[in-house]
């Protein structure tokens, strides 16, 4: 009954393979990459081969559009096209589509397009033998990697390819991939009624991913045909029927509102109020949600220096460490490397001192206390400065037994302002003693 009510028979095509784009103009997203004289486009246009043989490396997340790429190029532009995944291909694999590209070229004048799935996964000896073919232009090399193509493709074919960077792509852009599936021929062929609310959550759970999104949405056909009953009526695709299919609950949060702000919010305050379990799962909802995770990252960044500051000095190399993690390796690992800081930075002693510091200087700034920078503290390089006093008098602190000596360092107006001060959390409470004689020093009175 559902084979029949979707027009389909088992062990059809999925309908992620089904609705992949046969032309550049039909891709969603990446328009960056895609803007008219760009090395995609005219790779893709040559017919001719007038434009030479340009290799590239798409490095992206997955889903966002690596294969299809590929296959646009080698369909638009006429070019033979085999595709290869570094999963289960080898050296012998290789060699062999190398000769019959040259057999293609020399007796049929047609180049052939090789893409490479997963380059990431060949080793430097299997990398190596695309080499030759790359570089006398046997073949055109399309290579897809989810991992930073520096740490994992060798020197030699990096710099024989052009490395081409794929986004995320965005919820207007998966919007585009679902609705053309639902009425496309290849596709739904308009035999459901896709709720918006369905819709909605679909681009949301799927992450920017439109292979996820796909999944999804035939996943929840085929629920939504077999709790039809044999009605006229088209089967509609509800909210409640992606939850099921998808097995995961839908939950309430839209990236551009309340929801977002309200669960970012509670996730700071949290961090801030050092309960590490409310934090962590603040974390797993906007990770489940769909959550940009370099937003995260981004805000997990701010918290460390605003929140926790010279009280764990640490905290902030973890945060950045964090965000290069997610940057690297994405999603789903990427969540490891964030709950690490969550958990960091919650458990962390926590002081505002820092920001509240620099707030108060600008505060001063912006009312007018600025005065003038003290001789001693100006530049003498410049011509006619040493005869305006510029640098007399100067003592340099290094050449102190202490490191740190009496001399006047703020404007006159400023002597006796105080920004910085300390708190008796972790780190600050040698801060603060430290603090105490430095001024001290400074200032004449030890």
């Amino acid at each position: 009954m559902v084979d029949a009510q979707l027009g389909l028979r088992s062990g059809a095509t999925p309908l992620a393979v089904r609705m992949r784009p046969k032309s550049l103009d039909e891709i969603a997203g990446q328009r960056h990459l895609l803007t008219p004289g760009s090395p995609i486009v005219s790779l893709a246009s040559d017919k001719s081969g007038e434009q030479g043989s340009v290799s590239v490396i798409l490095w992206g997340p997955p889903g966002t559009g690596k294969t299809t790429l590929a296959q646009a190029i080698a369909h638009s532009s006429g070019r033979r096209f085999v595709e290869l995944s570094a999963v289960n291909a080898g050296v012998r694999d290789v060699r062999q589509v190398m000769e019959e590209a040259r057999t293609s070229r020399d007796l049929y004048g047609l180049s052939t397009v090789l893409f490479l799935d997963e380059i990431h996964r060949f080793s430097k000896a299997q990398q190596d033998a695309l080499l030759p073919g790359v570089e006398n232009g046997v073949i055109i090399l399309v290579a897809a990697t989810t991992e930073n193509p520096s740490f994992s493709v060798i020197s030699p074919l990096l710099s024989r390819s052009l490395l081409l960077t794929l986004e995320t792509l965005s919820d207007d852009d998966l919007g585009v991939v679902v609705d053309r599936a639902v009425t496309d021929p290849r596709g739904l062929a308009e035999r459901f009624v896709l709720d918006p609310d369905a819709r909605a959550a679909i681009i949301r759970l799927a992450s920017g991913d439109a292979r996820r999104a796909l999944t999804a949405l035939e996943a929840a056909s085929v629920s939504a045909a077999s709790g039809e009953s044999t009605s006229a009526e088209k089967p509609v695709i509800t909210t409640q029927i992606v939850s099921l299919a998808v097995d995961r609950a839908l939950l309430r949060y839209d990236r551009n509102g309340d929801e977002h702000y309200d669960v970012i919010s509670a996730f700071i305050k949290s961090v801030r109020g050092s309960d590490v379990d409310a934090s962590l799962h603040y974390l797993a909802r906007m990770i489940e949600a769909g959550e940009d995770p370099r937003f995260i990252a981004r805000r997990i960044i701010v918290l460390a220096s605003e929140d926790i500051g010279m009280a764990d000095p640490q905290a902030l190399v973890i945060a950045v460490a964090a965000a290069d993690a997610v940057q690297l390796i994405g999603m789903p690992e990427g969540r490891i490397p964030l709950a690490q800081a969550v958990v960091h930075l919650a458990t962390a002693p926590k002081s505002n001192a820092s920001y509240k510091a620099l707030d108060a200087a600008i505060a001063d700034v912006r009312a007018g206390k600025i005065g003038r920078i003290p001789k001693h503290l100006r530049d003498a390089h410049y011509s006619g400065a040493k005869r305006l006093g510029h640098g007399k008098a100067y003592q340099y602190p290094h050449n102190d037994a202490l490191g740190v000596l009496a001399q006047q360092y703020a404007p006159d107006e400023l002597t006796s302002a105080r920004y910085y001060e300390p708190t008796e959390h972790g780190n600050e409470r040698e801060v603060s003693a430290r603090l105490v004689k430095l001024r001290r020093i400074i200032h004449g009175q030890a």
